[in-house]
This record gives structure tokens, sequence and C-alpha cells, in this order.
């Protein structure tokens, strides 16, 4: 449906829903439940340059509204999913975005090159959000001169689409969506998880082994919208939104403040087919305000 196209840097998106990491695996396991042809892309797990194992259980837990994670980016490695899961997905007609994910710059790089002759690989998304070892593990996305660094470098070997996610950890995350689109960013996502925590009151102890996690869900969904919106203020370069979707209203509303894609992803859990009643939700949308290209909605908040 054409009215439903939009643009992400070079690559034309057939609609502007599509899947977040880590929250949709590589799209296969979803196959029973959905046309994964119908979605506007997916955004497969995080994918790291070595294999890991993640953090010890418990890693997940429900919180009022949301819930909190530290999976601690369990997976394979680049080569496995170039060897093995790639060529499973790879004829989906839909665009497969790989999360790539990193330790240092050097590791954000090598993963980064091994997949660039993956022709149905269309685009990278760099998660930022991960700990820089080499800086005392402060993730690279909360400051602006990490954050240009590591795009930089991945930017230089990197010929495709380059989508950087943002961490809402920081104080201003426009700062940090102006420094990666100046290294080369064709478009970023945000928002990430928010740094949270639970405590079982009973035990006295911590929910996660790791005592903190990622909070994401419905809870954040008015702090996501808000950054989605400062940043399409800010930068040139397209904004893909996330952060609490769970029907189209929501999806809508992320691109009238300016997301020009967006992404679904904790309500995958609680509704597998949850992306493609949001694609129905906004064409129904679209036909009772008479609207006819959804790139029309964009950035359209009257204010």
């Amino acid at each position: 449906m054409d009215r439903l196209k939009v643009n992400i840097g070079n690559l034309e998106f057939k609609n502007p829903v599509t899947t977040a990491s880590g929250t949709f695996g590589y799209g296969t396991e979803y196959a029973d439940f959905i046309d994964l042809n119908r979605l506007g892309g997916i955004f497969v797990k995080g994918t790291t340059l070595e294999p890991r194992q993640g953090n010890d259980y418990p890693r997940m837990t429900e919180t009022p509204s949301g819930m909190l994670n530290s999976v601690g980016l369990q997976n394979k490695g680049v080569y496995y999913f170039a060897e093995h899961i790639y060529p499973t997905i790879k004829d989906y007609n839909t665009h497969i975005i790989v999360n790539v994910s990193g330790s240092t710059v050097e590791d954000y790089v090598k993963c980064t090159e091994r997949l660039i002759d993956l022709d149905k690989v269309s685009a990278i998304e760099l998660n930022i959000s991960c700990p820089n070892i080499k800086e005392g593990g402060m993730a690279f996305g909360t400051s602006c001169v990490s954050a240009a660094q590591v795009t930089r470098a991945v930017r230089k070997v990197y010929p495709k689409t380059l989508i950087v996610k943002l961490s809402p950890n920081v104080t201003d995350i426009t700062d940090i969506a102006r420094a990666v689109e100046d290294e080369g960013a064709d478009s970023v996502s945000l928002v990430n998880t928010f740094l949270g925590m639970a405590i079982d009151a009973e035990t006295k102890r911590p929910k996660l082994s790791t005592v903190t996690g990622g909070l994401s869900g419905p809870c954040i969904k008015p702090i996501a919208l808000r950054m989605v919106w400062q940043v399409y203020n800010t930068v040139k370069i397209p904004v893909i939104g996330m952060g609490g979707i769970s029907n189209a209203a929501d999806a809508i509303e992320f691109m009238l403040a300016g997301a020009t894609a967006i992404q679904i992803g904790t309500y995958n859990f609680i509704d597998p087919a949850v992306s493609i009643k949001v694609i129905d939700g906004i064409v129904d949308y679209m036909d009772r305000h008479n609207i006819k290209l959804v790139s029309e909605i964009i950035g359209k908040l009257i204010i």
C-alpha cells in the first residue's frame, strides 16, 4: 500500500511499523502468529562480535505498566548470525536491520564489517547504550564524545543505512542526537530502556541478579514521546520512535511528535499480533481523517 510508505535514509519502508530489537528475536519466533512480510522492518536482537552468555537469572521482572530486563545481550555472535541465522530470515519481504553492540569501538567496527556483504541486511542499528569497558563502564551513549567516536568509526566502514539507537539515561538527549548526526548517522532511534530497579520486600533482595535493569513498556511512553519530539526539533535526519507503544493511537502520537517510523517492543510479549493491528489501525486513522499519505502525519503536532 503506497500511502503507508516512509523513507529512512536511502531505505524505503512499506509502512512505518517495525519491531524493536530484543523483543522480537529474529522474527522467525513470531512467524506462527503474524505475516512477517507485512511489517515495515524487523530490528533483530542485539548482535556482538563474540558470543555472549548474558547475565545470570533472574533477569526479567514485571513492574506496574512495564517490565525490567537485564538479559545482557545474550547471542551467539555475528559469525554465527551470518552463517546460521541470516539464511533463515533473508527471504522475508521486509527490511532486516541488525542491532550491533559492543564493549569497545573496535568491537563495533569488526561486527559491522561482517554484516556489510549480507545483501538482505538493509541497515544496522548501533546500540550505544552498551558499557564502554575502556572508559570504566560508562555507556557510549551517555557522552557526546564517545557517541560521536563510535558513530564516526562505524560510518567509515559501513556504506549502507546507519541508524543510531539513543539512550534516554542522559541529561539532554538532543546533544547526543546532534553529535551522531554530525558524524554521519542516517537516522536515530529512541528511546532505549530507562535504568530502573525492583525490590522484593519479603526477601529484602533485588528482583534482578544485576540489581538494576532496563525499564520498558507503557510506563515510559510519556517520557519517550517528549524525547522524540525534542530530537525531531533538533536534528534533520529521520527519527524512529519507540517506548511503550501498544496500539495504533500510541504509534500515531509518536509520528505526530516527529517520528518517521516506530518500533514496537514490550507489547509483543503481551500480544504477538500487535504490530499488524497497529498497521491496520493507522490505515483506519488515515481514512477517518481523510489523510492520503502517512507522511502527512509526521511532525504535525499542533501547538
